[in-house]
């Protein structure tokens, strides 16, 4: 989406378009934290519904005897007590607490979900039951939920596509949690290394500095289609293939053609996929022919078993 911005502001001011990378990249970050609370604030909600039914005047034997199992959900217990999630939120600022109508919305149709009511009333209960239920919350509530995604559009434009994503992390980061975790269990990194981060930057300069060559390529290799009739995104899709099929030796073709695949069905049309898989085939027997690159190490892998 930052090369789209790019293209589309074509001022060729680099720097910025890098700038704005980086800083599309923290905000996914922050989204990341912030759905990590929102596991909370749901939890706080219940706990709160259950102490103003015990304080009625006339509490009934429900409100006396109340299912507390989701209030005290233990895996959100141990995100409530991580000390990652809380240096960071304490950094960034991040909080519900001027949206509070968004988490009791949500809330409000978990408690109406048939897998939470299931949840609730299974004789099964102990952390593995606690951290399954969160996990399917995360994986299909909260992805159809459409008041969150209204929400996080309205908040920031760099989260209109970036809550699918970051559930997704979410869900890989709550299936490292065991029953003995403490507050000390590591998030996932804004990176994983600094060789992680300069990925991102060359991926992004390259791919802008190499846009001429590597569109020629693209052309050549696409029969009975001008140029100018492809979607951008599409363009930019491939360009960003071959760019790390040309400047990163050590991954491998097959590692690069099935994310870019992944990455046209969720970016372009419905029939991206197949059009944009079809044209870097293409283009990667051209390269291999021309020998136009030298893969080494791990990018090896394949490399072999397609020229025999």
């Amino acid at each position: 989406m930052a090369l789209y911005a790019f293209n589309r502001r074509q001022d060729d001011d680099l720097p910025r378009a890098e700038k704005e990378l980086l800083f599309s990249i923290e905000k996914t970050y922050d989204l990341y934290f912030y759905i990590l609370l929102l596991l909370v604030e749901l939890s706080d909600i219940a706990a709160d519904r259950i102490d103003k039914a015990l304080n009625k005047k006339m509490p009934t034997s429900e409100d006396l005897n109340p299912n507390r199992r989701f209030a005290d959900n233990v895996l959100i217990s141990q995100i409530r007590k991580n000390s990652e999630l809380k240096k960071y939120v304490s950094s960034s600022k991040l909080s519900w607490v001027n949206y509070s109508h968004v988490p009791r919305t949500i809330y409000n149709t978990l408690v109406s979900w048939d897998p939470y009511r299931l949840y609730m009333t299974s004789p099964e209960n102990n952390y593995q039951s606690d951290k399954k239920f969160i996990l399917k919350l995360v994986n299909e509530l909260l992805p159809d939920s459409e008041d969150l995604a209204g929400f996080l559009e309205e908040q920031s434009i760099y989260w209109n596509d970036d809550l699918e994503y970051v559930l997704v992390m979410i869900g890989k980061t709550l299936k490292k949690f065991r029953s003995a975790s403490d507050d000390s269990i590591t998030l996932m990194p804004l990176y994983k290394n600094h060789e992680d981060e300069e990925f991102v930057k060359q991926l992004f300069r390259k791919t802008v500095l190499h846009s001429g060559k590597n569109t020629e390529l693209i052309e050549n290799n696409t029969t009975n289609w001008e140029i100018e009739r492809i979607a951008l995104m599409d363009i930019l899709v491939m360009q960003l293939a071959v760019t790390e099929i040309m400047e990163f030796p050590e991954i491998p073709v097959k590692v690069t053609l099935n994310e870019f695949i992944e990455i046209a069905k969720y970016y372009c049309t419905a029939k991206s996929s197949t059009f944009v898989n079809g044209i870097l085939d293409n283009i990667v027997k051209e390269i291999r022919e021309k020998g136009l690159f030298n893969k080494f190490g791990r990018g090896l892998v394949g490399e072999f078993s397609e020229e025999a």
